[in-house]
C-alpha cells in the first residue's frame, strides 16, 4: 500500500494485488480529531483504515474516491 498526500485533505492510497487499485480519500481535520482524538498521523489512520476494509472486502471492491467518515456507514464496527 503507498500513501500519496494530494493536496489539502485529500490523499491517494494505491493498493497493490492481483489488481491494482487507486483510491482518493479525504480525511479532514474535523475527522482526524473525532476518529483518533489527534493521537496518530493521517497517514496512520489512513493505513490502520484501508487495512480494515481490506480485511473485509477486495481492494476492487473498495470506493474510488470517498471521505474517510463514510466507513462507518458500511461498516458499524469501525
Amino acid at each position: 500500500m503507498k500513501i500519496e498526500k494530494l493536496g489539502g485533505d485529500v490523499f491517494k492510497v494505491t493498493i497493490s494485488g492481483p489488481t491494482k487499485t487507486e483510491h482518493k480519500v479525504t480525511v479532514t481535520d474535523n475527522n482526524h480529531k473525532r476518529l483518533t482524538d489527534g493521537r496518530v498521523k493521517k497517514e496512520e489512520l489512513l493505513e490502520f483504515s484501508v487495512n480494515f476494509l481490506l480485511q473485509r472486502e477486495p481492494n476492487n471492491s473498495i470506493l474510488s474516491s470517498f471521505y474517510i467518515i463514510e466507513i462507518q456507514n458500511y461498516f458499524e464496527e469501525y
